[in-house]
């Protein structure tokens, strides 16, 4: 297994990043139909709903992780992501590719 990393963003616009800890596992959804992003990826915590997107900027990728551009092709519709770091300017996550 290979880890794929990625950084959420816009968590200010849900429910803050404050409570997010390293292990929580995300779910990711791809959201072909947005209306701004026709890569958007949105992230979601079990019982919450949406938390933020994966980022798809240079300026809000955290470190060498995939924005939601590079990773749109390496997920199905949807898959699950875990919480590696929190930290001011975003969240960095991972998914598991078999690749």
């Amino acid at each position: 297994m290979r880890r794929t990393y990625f950084t959420i963003t816009g968590t200010n616009h849900y429910h803050g990043q404050d409570f997010l800890k390293t292990g929580m596992p995300v779910h990711l959804v791809k959201e072909p139909d947005n209306k701004h992003d026709s890569e958007a990826i949105k992230v979601e915590l079990e019982g919450l709903g949406q938390i933020g997107y994966v980022a798809n900027s240079p300026y809000t990728v955290l470190g060498n992780s995939y924005s939601a551009g590079r990773l749109y092709d390496k997920i199905g519709d949807a898959a699950d992501g875990m919480i590696l770091y929190v930290v001011t300017g975003g969240v960095l996550c991972y998914v598991e590719n078999e690749n």
